[in-house]
């Protein structure tokens, strides 16, 4: 699992499912679909992404399957032009 996942994890762990251990959350549950998630707490994980990532979601496209599980968020993360700047 990428440090990137497990951070997720932590985050949505921390802001969503306070008597859940990290640990314990699949990086493939469906945040949206079970009800983790919601469209104020959407808002909340994407101005958690531009702080800590620095990624500015602005310029990039924000497709609501992105932020469907924590894997799914460490994917788009990972794959953001910004990140990829920064790891050059």
């Amino acid at each position: 699992m990428s440090d990137t996942v497990t951070a997720v994890k932590r985050f949505v762990v921390e802001e969503f499912l306070p008597d859940v251990a990290p640990q314990d959350l699949d990086a493939s549950l469906d945040l949206l679909d079970e009800g983790v998630i919601d469209s104020l707490g959407l808002l909340k994980v994407i101005a958690w992404i531009e702080s800590v990532y620095e990624i500015d979601t602005d310029e990039v496209d924000l497709d609501p399957e992105s932020f469907r599980s924590a894997a799914a968020i460490a994917a788009f993360i990972e794959s953001s032009p910004a990140r990829h700047a920064e790891v050059a």
